[in-house]
């Protein structure tokens, strides 16, 4: 077998498609250097075109001033004085004056048409071979014409003696084959701008074209397209909200998901940031104002997780992400593990009683024994009917048992106000025990471990407005930090196992404001801290009182009389 046959098989060469190019740096190139050229052929065009005619205008004008110039009194009185000749003075002023001047030709004639002059001297006493009609009238003549000599620019005046009579005229040629050679001559120079034009505009057409395959990453038309409907499909598909910015801090882009979050519609685009969302700490994280990671902020009822990333152009590109469910489930998980370290010291106390119990009846001690259980069940009764009997709403009376339990397992005090009353007409249960939980949680923090610990919360209803107040015995809020005590992810406390704090305070006073509300602290009248929270329309308007029909004669009596 030979070397050939041995050899693989090369692959097909891949034929080369010639057409328009599918990048967007080559079809951006191609057509400003088809704009370029077509520019500078049009150009070129337009100033040839009205060359030709200027320079035959500029020759007969030319030929014509040489013949105004010829045509002297003095002149005329040479033609009148004798016949023509060769050697006659007339002959010899107009070749005098051709040659001086560059002209093809300078014929002088008299009124006959006859030739006193002329570059050939046998033409001489011949009559001329074009019309001198016009010349000889009085009028001046431009035009290009052939006669005995060839082609060129004529120009023809007539000859006047000192008194004004006309007796001949003068007829200058200039060679039409110089008027060419002129045009000709420009053409190359003319070119060579054209072509100097056409260098220019393709090297800035090259850089353009450079600076845009760079700004594009050298894709292709259609990439871009597909590019685009992945982008859309992608932003309006995922579940995180994402907020473009411009480097004037205006709303680029929003996706579907962010306009849920903020609350927004699609009207946002184009507006300044902080004429969409207001002052706030939202519009402070998403504008840069506050640096970091996995930022917290409150926008409306929602809490939000933003992080920010810089663009190239200046710009910048926000995620949001919604922790709300999560962040509820944070909190329950720790109310849930105090709720489990107080049933487990119960667990404890209740074994405790148990085994008095046992040695009660063991010891026969009967009443001894009941006055304890009466004792022990009657403490955990009062602290129930003293908060239903204040408080109407069964969830919130709850809410307060299950929270003086819990102050009661670590060594706090927690009782209601003597004039708190809140009738059972609330609008949105869960959303004051929000605001009440998360108060109370932030007291038993704040005294827990000190002592004579206490925490005591008021209810008061003024209309359809509820006016609540928790106070502690605690240390207090700096006057320099109550407001920034509201503000989303500022805490002094050690993170939790869910690991964010610096929520409750800000979810409160969110919730307040969406009603209209205020939420304050300012310092007890006895130390400690008293936190102020309004929510007006919490409440329902009462129920009106159904009517009482009037009790009904007795007929009967009526009736015998």
């Amino acid at each position: 077998m030979s070397p050939a046959q041995t050899r693989p098989p090369r692959p097909h060469a891949r034929r080369r498609r010639f057409g328009w190019p599918q990048r967007v740096f080559s079809q951006v190139l191609l057509m400003q250097l088809a704009i370029a050229t077509g520019v500078t052929v049009l150009a070129t065009g337009l100033f040839l075109a009205p060359l030709s005619a200027q320079l035959d205008d500029q020759a007969m004008r030319r030929a014509l001033a040489i013949a105004g110039t010829t045509a002297s009194p003095r002149l005329a009185a040479d033609l009148t004085g004798g016949p023509p000749s060769a050697r006659g003075p007339v002959q010899t002023e107009a070749e005098r004056i051709r040659t001086t001047t560059g002209a093809e030709y300078v014929v002088v004639m008299d009124t006959r048409g006859v030739r006193w002059s002329h570059t050939d001297p046998a033409e001489i006493g011949r009559v001329v071979s074009t019309d001198p009609s016009s010349a000889l009238a009085g009028h001046e003549v431009m035009e290009i014409d052939s006669g005995t000599l060839g082609r060129s620019a004529r120009g023809k005046v007539p000859l006047r003696d000192a008194g004004g009579r006309i007796v001949g005229a003068v007829s200058v040629g200039i060679e039409y084959d110089s008027v060419r050679d002129r045009l000709l001559a420009a053409i190359p120079g003319l070119l060579a701008y054209a072509g100097g034009a056409l260098a220019a505009g393709a090297l800035a057409a090259y850089l353009i074209s450079r600076r845009l395959q760079r700004q594009t990453h050298d894709l292709a038309f259609s990439d871009i397209s597909a590019l685009l409907a992945e982008r859309e499909a992608m932003l309006h598909g995922i579940r995180e909200g994402v907020v473009a910015l411009d480097r004037n801090g205006s709303v680029r882009l929003m996706n579907d998901e962010a306009q849920r979050l903020l609350g927004l519609g699609p009207e946002a685009a184009g507006r300044p940031l902080d004429e969409v969302l207001g002052a706030g700490r939202t519009a402070d994280v998403l504008a840069g104002r506050v640096t970091g990671e996995d930022l917290l902020t409150v926008r409306g009822h929602r809490v939000l997780i933003a992080n920010r990333m810089p663009t190239d152009d200046g710009g910048a590109v926000a995620t949001l992400r919604d922790r709300t469910e999560l962040e509820r489930l944070g909190r329950e998980l720790d109310s849930t593990r105090g709720l489990i370290d107080a049933l487990r010291a119960q667990d404890h106390e209740h074994a405790n009683r148990l085994h008095t119990l046992l040695g009660l009846l063991e010891l026969e001690m009967h009443e001894e024994a009941v006055e304890f259980v009466t004792e022990v069940v009657g403490v955990h009764r009062a602290t129930a009917e003293q908060v239903t009997e204040k408080v109407h709403d069964p969830l919130l009376a709850a809410l307060l048992v299950g929270k003086a339990t819990v102050a009661a397992e670590r060594g706090v005090s927690l009782r209601l106000a003597p004039d708190s009353l809140l009738p059972d007409r609330l609008v949105d249960p869960r959303e004051l025990v929000t605001v009440v939980g998360n108060l109370v949680d932030n007291a038993l923090d704040a005294v827990a471990g000190t002592p004579g610990a206490r925490i005591e919360v008021s209810f008061r209803a003024e209309g359809r407005t509820v006016v609540l107040r928790v106070s502690d015995s605690g240390p207090g809020v700096p006057e320099d930090r109550r407001e920034l005590i509201f503000t989303e992810g500022w805490t002094t406390k050690a993170l939790p196992s869910h690991g964010k704090r610096g929520l409750g305070l800000a979810l409160v006073r969110r919730l307040a404001e969406r009603r209209g509300g205020t939420a304050e602290v300012a310092d007890g009248t006895e130390g400690g801290a008293v936190f102020t929270v309004v929510l007006p329309d919490a409440l329902a308007e009462p129920e009106p009182a159904p009517d009482v029909p009037a009790p009904l004669a007795d007929t009967t009596e009526e009736a015998t009389r």
